[in-house]
């Protein structure tokens, strides 16, 4: 399931009392949130398509829950591309710094 957005300052606090206490870096890297993001990404898709299946089938007949499964994945993937976008942008703002 796709997490809310406000999570964000929770899981941002949680790290930061983490880093106090310990005095060292919490044990969740970068790359394992970016792994975790794309996870819930992919969770949505696959949602997004049961769902599609269901209505096909004739299994199920909410309409409403289809379109709003598939906003959701929608709304998760142009999430993803966006960050990927900054990423990229981040990567060639530093590579182009001169040393």
């Amino acid at each position: 399931m796709i997490k809310n957005i406000g999570e964000i300052p929770r899981i941002a606090q949680a790290a930061s009392a983490e880093t106090a206490a310990s005095g060292r870096p919490p044990e969740t890297s970068f790359g394992d949130l970016l792994a975790n993001a794309i996870d819930n990404v992919e969770q949505a898709q696959n949602q997004s398509n049961q769902a599609i299946e269901k209505l096909q089938t004739g299994e199920s007949r909410n309409i409403h829950e289809v379109m709003i499964a598939m906003e959701k994945a929608g709304i998760s993937m142009r999430l993803m591309v966006n960050m990927r976008n900054k990423i990229v942008e981040a990567y060639q703002e530093v590579m182009r710094m001169q040393i």
